[in-house]
């Protein structure tokens, strides 16, 4: 996050999912891992964006590169303006050791991403 973001919380609920990233006479979307959503939008374009996008994303589960260069499939523990911190998936396995991994924001697809299912990756 940069000093200059504006905090977007959801009209309804008061709920945080995202930023405006004020850029010449427009903003640009940003989500909570500090992803761009848009491009440089006017004001209610980038407010309609974060709404609609909410917090689901969130749930779904992620990749994260470790540093060997392989993937292992985790879950969004936490967010906060400053990290993410991801846990390994244990499916629910409550004697599974509870693995969590912290990453810096702005948040990559490089360093985290959708797990995508492998029959969607083949060429």
């Amino acid at each position: 996050m940069e000093p200059d973001w504006i905090e977007h919380r959801r009209a309804d609920d008061g709920e945080h999912v995202g930023w405006m990233k004020p850029i010449d006479d427009g903003f640009v979307a940003v989500d909570l891992l500090g992803r761009p959503r848009t491009d440089v939008v006017d004001w209610l374009s980038a407010e309609e964006t974060l709404d609609e996008l909410g917090l689901r994303y969130l749930a779904d589960p992620h990749e994260l590169r470790l540093d060997d260069g392989g993937w292992l499939r985790v879950r969004i523990a936490e967010v906060t303006p400053s990290v993410v911190r991801v846990k390994k998936e244990d499916w629910g396995d409550m004697t599974a050791p509870q693995i969590y991994f912290t990453v810096s924001l702005p948040v990559t697809e490089n360093q985290l991403r959708p797990l995508t299912p492998s029959w969607k990756r083949c060429p």
